[in-house]
């Protein structure tokens, strides 16, 4: 038996595609940028002694990293299970 989604019954099954492709980039440069922004700001904070600041900037590189890794993981997931359900 092949059980595979039938994503041409859903309407505009392209545009959605397009969008959520879209999507994916905008929060993959999103993430890419805050963690540059965080990573130098982290730097900064500690070299000139500011504590509070450079734990601020540690958690917000640390939360573009998740984000990012996220994201990719995202697609994967979906493409993993999508084969999965094929020999179910």
């Amino acid at each position: 038996m092949n059980v595979f989604p039938d994503f041409g019954a859903v309407g505009a099954s392209g545009e959605l595609a397009s969008v959520i492709g879209a999507l994916l980039t905008i929060i993959l440069i999103a993430a890419v940028l805050t963690l540059i922004v965080s990573a130098i700001v982290w730097a900064i904070a500690s070299s000139t002694g500011n504590p509070y600041t450079a734990q601020k900037a540690r958690v917000g590189a640390f939360v573009a990293i998740g984000t990012a890794a996220l994201a990719g993981a995202g697609i994967a997931w979906a493409n993993f299970l999508l084969t999965v359900g094929d020999r179910i």
